[in-house]
This record gives structure tokens, C-alpha cells and sequence, in this order.
């Protein structure tokens, strides 16, 4: 059994698996212009095991809300078995998940803020699990799933999914949501660095508000989106200078020290920084389109 990494970070052109994977197994597809404020990523993965043979991914957390729609074997994660439509919370922990057989579905990434567009509750009420979409959706997630695997090809399901995401966003205005966006785009530009103090006043509210409004609208809480914010700087880092000298790197990161580094990546990666260097192969993207 293997065991590879999977991360994708916002606005970053590498879409795909950190380390090797056969060519065409992902491929992103863009989206119109209705849907850019509301969706970051929307992908298509397939690929097929041998019999008895058992993938493990170790997905990093990028802090999105997901839908996933599977056509083949539903990937399993945390011991519990895969769901073949699912909304999966907001989460600052990384999950290992079991792929199996013939692995096949569309992947959509929500921008902060549009859970509860698309979704009908707080995003904070989802948690870092997965949750049948059937349940928020009221039996649409299932329907919907079959009508993509009876088209006659993946242009026609991303067209069906585009065309579902527009009907539930028509008319979905969520008090606060702007509020909520603003201030994780300030603090995911500053890498993590922007106190919640300054986040609240340069969005207007107080910062007991702005944590209120981060659990519904974001789904974590502005510490946890910070912390991961900062990884993602050091991540990206990490990419650019593959043999770093840790203890600057932490410094230039925002992190104490280089031991507050470490800890970080345990918490946040479940790997050591060298680990995660072991494991990585991947200086470009590995998704097509």
C-alpha cells in the first residue's frame, strides 16, 4: 500500500496530487463567469487500481468547502465509507483517504462564503465530516448525480453541475457573507500574519462578531484560517526552495521559531517538514485543462 500527497492551494496553477500520478487522471475544467465568486475549483478525477490493491492520499487542508460527486467507487476516509454525492466541511486537518477499484467523480471547491449559498445552512454547522448532499439538498444531490453519469461525456456533466450551482445560487443573499469573505481574503493575503484585531476593524465589526460570522459563513474560525494561511505561505515557499534552511524559513513564515514550524506542520500536515519534502515530486501542475 502507498501513500501519497494531495494539496491544492488557492489561486495556485499546481491543481494536483503532490506527488506522482498518472498523466490525465485529473483534469480542471473552467467555469463561467456567474459561478468564479462563488467556486474556485472545479475538477474531474479518474483512475482505476489493480484488484486488492489500496491507494492511500493524504489530503492536506486548504480550508474549502467541497462537493463531490462520484461515479465509480467512492473513496473512503477516517475508517468511514464514502458517500457517492457529499458536501465535506471546512477543515484545518489533514485526512487520509483509501481509494479503491475505479475511482471517478467531479470535485467543487467553494470560495469562503458560499456554503450557505449553495448549501442552505451555516457552513460551520458541517463540520470538518462529510454529510450526504441529499440531506441539504432534499434528494437533489442523488438525481443530479444521475443524470451527469447518464451523459454522454464529461462536457455534458460539467455542464449539468454548472447549471445546478446557478439554479441554487439564483436569488441567495446570506447576511453577513460579504463581511465574512472580505476578512479571509485579508487575512489569507497577509499569509496569516494579520492579527484578528486589525482583521475586525478593517472589515468593521468586532471581533467576537467576526467569529461568529467566520463559523457560518468560512466554517472554521479566524485563528484556524490564519494557521493555515501561514502554512500555505511556507508551502508555497517550499516549492520555490526545495532545500531550505528550516530555522529562516520559519522566521520569514511568521512562525517563533523553527520548532513552532515543526509543530505546525505536524498539526496541520501530519507529516514532519522533511517528510513532507520526501514525499513530494511535483513542480508542476498535474491537472489538465
Amino acid at each position: 500500500m502507498g501513500e501519497r500527497l494531495f494539496l491544492r492551494l488557492e489561486d495556485d496553477p499546481l491543481h494536483g496530487p503532490e506527488s506522482a500520478v498518472p498523466a490525465g487522471t485529473l483534469r480542471a475544467f473552467p467555469l463561467g463567469a456567474a459561478l468564479r465568486g462563488h467556486v474556485s475549483h472545479l475538477m474531474l478525477y479518474r483512475e482505476t487500481f489493480a484488484d486488492g490493491h489500496e491507494m492511500r492520499e493524504r489530503v492536506l487542508p486548504d480550508g474549502a468547502v467541497r462537493l463531490v460527486f462520484n461515479f465509480g467507487d467512492a473513496p473512503s476516509a477516517g475508517g468511514c465509507d464514502g458517500l457517492a454525492v457529499e458536501a465535506i466541511g471546512a477543515s484545518a486537518a489533514p485526512v487520509v483517504v483509501c481509494m479503491r477499484g475505479k475511482v471517478e467523480g467531479l470535485s467543487v471547491t467553494l470560495r469562503p462564503g458560499a456554503a450557505a449559498c449553495l448549501l442552505g445552512l451555516p457552513a460551520g454547522e458541517i463540520g470538518g465530516g462529510a454529510v450526504h448532499l441529499d440531506a441539504l439538498w432534499r434528494g437533489e444531490g442523488s438525481a443530479l448525480l444521475e443524470r451527469m453519469a447518464e451523459a454522454p461525456g464529461d462536457a455534458q456533466r460539467v455542464a449539468l453541475l454548472h447549471a445546478a450551482l446557478l439554479h441554487r445560487l439564483r436569488g441567495s443573499r446570506i447576511a453577513g457573507n460579504d463581511i465574512a469573505t472580505h476578512a479571509a481574503r485579508l487575512i489569507a493575503a497577509s499569509e496569516g500574519r494579520l492579527p484578528l484585531r486589525d482583521a475586525a476593524a478593517a472589515v468593521g465589526v468586532g471581533e467576537r462578531r467576526l467569529q461568529q460570522l467566520f463559523h457560518a459563513h468560512v466554517g472554521l474560525s479566524p485563528r484556524a484560517w490564519s494557521r493555515l494561511a501561514r502554512m500555505h505561505g511556507c508551502l508555497r515557499t517550499l516549492r520555490r526552495r526545495p532545500a531550505p534552511d528550516w530555522a529562516d524559513l520559519a522566521l520569514e513564515g511568521g512562525f517563533y521559531d523553527q520548532s513552532h514550524l515543526v509543530n505546525e506542520f505536524r498539526a496541520l500536515c501530519g507529516v514532519t517538514p522533511t517528510e513532507f519534502l520526501g514525499r513530494t515530486a511535483s513542480v508542476s501542475s498535474k491537472t489538465a485543462g
